[in-house]
């Protein structure tokens, strides 16, 4: 289905939701905060929460509730810049962030491949992804995000079923210092490290939730 497609039906959606049954969260979801400018989620992040690949939208559900307040208060202050997600951001109010977020991380997600057994890498993609290449000082992947990418705890997001093309974004917004929002500042080094290759590569790897394999 063409983005343009899930966003009509998104928005056939939104129109149809009754509002007085809608709680807090899921109302600015479906239809946007009290201010006009804060638009519903849904229309660029999906139904389901999961995203339009195509469009580049990142999958929110399942995500934790501490990252993506984080991440909209990163977008109202400028730590973080996105041209669609900064004035939204800036519209919501602190009780909506809190709301919102709160029914993102309870919506249904894709579960990450459990990958906690000790592997051999089969690929150089899954030896980055695994483990890294510390002559670089680069960590592997899994080794902050968590067992195949799933995510831990509100600092290290999932990876795994994020589009390749959003994954792609992030990691170059890192390099070229147009996101700058990670308290540790180890991402920076991380992509600045990173070949254009290797970008792609370890982002097409996440976004297909592959379980590696020994």
């Amino acid at each position: 289905m063409r983005p343009l497609d899930r966003i009509l039906i998104s928005s056939l959606l939104l129109f149809s939701l009754p509002s007085a049954q809608a709680a807090p969260g899921q109302k600015v979801f479906t239809q946007g905060g009290a201010n006009p400018a804060a638009m519903a989620c849904l229309g660029c992040h999906g139904p389901d929460g999961l995203g339009m690949a195509a469009a580049g939208f990142p999958r929110l559900a399942g995500l934790p509730a501490g990252y993506l307040s984080k991440q909209l208060r990163d977008f109202r202050d400028g730590t973080r810049k996105n041209p669609i997600m900064e004035p939204l951001a800036k519209a919501l109010s602190d009780a909506e962030i809190a709301a919102v977020t709160q029914s993102l991380a309870a919506m249904p997600a894709p579960a990450a491949p459990d990958n906690r057994r000790q592997q051999m890498a089969g690929s150089p993609v899954q030896q980055l992804a695994l483990y890294g290449d510390w002559s670089r000082q680069i960590p592997g992947c899994v080794q902050c995000h968590g067992p195949g990418g799933g995510g831990v705890g509100e600092h290290f997001p999932p990876l795994a079923h994020q589009p390749a093309t959003y994954l792609v974004a992030q990691l170059n917004a890192w390099r070229d210092g147009s996101r700058h929002n990670d308290p540790n500042q180890l991402m920076v080094g991380v992509a600045k490290a990173m070949t254009d290759a290797e970008v792609k590569a370890i982002a097409d790897y996440f976004a297909a939730g592959q379980e590696v394999k020994p």
